[in-house]
């Protein structure tokens, strides 16, 4: 709720120009005439300044000219009060912590990251873009586990994504899992749309839920997922100890496009493909466009007229003016 204060028409307020005006235009113009026999004795009389009644009845006139136009202004003092209504979107992020995120084919600022440090470091750009919205967090690899549930504080959702190393769930890749875990934290929950973005470099190769039953289960559910497919095509390179150091060494690891393309299909969703840094921040960025969060805010106003303070303060001076002009501080024409 907030209070405000405002001019119905504040045009009016141009009317204060006609003070100055007036007080310039009755000192140019008014001159002063009177008979008298004889104004030789008024010679000798030294002025000893004005005193400070003279200029009562102007200042009196002035001020009941300025209330009486701040009442022709309308002044009005009210509260407004806003109602946001928000649908938000819930999301879990089901990220692949398997031994392939190791492989480091992605660069930023010229130095090679790994898969996993540049997922790291999109996603958290595209959870402080989501503020009104619950995001949660689903790691797996041989095994699929709540690394955050879903929250709007992003400050725990950005720590705990943090905390992500390769194969803290095992080296292997349970797609399957990974959807039955991110589905079962989702399925309950009220709102305007419910998402996964799942991102993985490999092929599910551990778990008991098939992807493509998953994707079905969440489909029943009005769950969409999105997925990712994230590495360079060909080899990859991986940073490995040998008897001479440390080396890269290039492997091919196997992505599975096609049951990611299906399991987006079957939920209604799309599937993208991520070769670096750059096409991964695009993808992110496009999936915060297609799942907008939607915001109505409401706005209540009530105004009270003031008018009344203004205008009987500024008959009161006109009056009193008026008064004392014509009684004790009648000047002389």
């Amino acid at each position: 709720m907030i209070t405000q204060f405002r001019f119905e028409e504040p045009l009016a307020l141009f009317l204060i120009l006609i003070i100055p005006l007036w007080i310039s235009w009755n000192r140019l113009h008014k001159k002063s005439t009177i008979l008298y026999s004889s104004i030789g004795q008024l010679k000798s009389l030294r002025p000893k300044g004005l005193s400070a009644d003279f200029y009562l009845s102007p200042t009196l006139r002035c001020l009941a000219i300025l209330f009486i136009i701040l009442s022709l202004a309308r002044p009005q003092q009210g509260q407004t009060t806003r109602e946001v209504s928000t649908k938000g979107v819930d999301i879990v992020l089901a990220v692949d912590a398997s031994g392939s995120m190791r492989a480091l084919d992605f660069k930023k600022d010229e130095q090679r990251i790994t898969r996993l440090e540049a997922l790291k470091d999109v996603a958290s750009e595209f959870i402080q873009k989501r503020q009104r919205d619950r995001i949660g967090l689903v790691a797996f690899g041989q095994e699929a586990f709540t690394q955050c549930p879903l929250t709007l504080d992003q400050n725990i959702l950005l720590s705990f994504l943090s905390q992500l190393t390769v194969g803290i769930a095992g080296d292997s890749t349970a797609i399957g899992s990974a959807l039955g875990i991110a589905i079962k934290r989702l399925k309950d929950l009220e709102s305007k749309s419910k998402v996964i973005i799942l991102l993985t470099d490999g092929r599910s190769n551990a778990g008991t839920l098939a992807p493509i039953q998953g994707a079905e289960i969440a489909k029943a559910l009005g769950i969409k997922v999105y997925t990712i497919g994230v590495g360079s095509r060909g080899k990859a390179p991986f940073l490995v100890n040998t008897l001479f150091g440390q080396r890269y060494v290039y492997q091919n690891v196997d992505l599975d496009e096609n049951t990611l393309k299906e399991i987006a299909k079957i939920t209604g969703a799309a599937y993208f493909r991520a070769t670096d840094l750059e096409s991964l921040k695009n993808i992110y960025d496009q999936i915060d466009e297609l799942e907008k969060t939607e915001i109505k805010t409401l706005e209540y106003s009530r105004y009270f007229e003031l008018f009344p303070y203004f205008l009987i303060p500024g008959l009161f001076l006109f009056v009193l003016e008026t008064i004392t002009s014509q009684t004790r501080y009648q000047q002389i024409p």
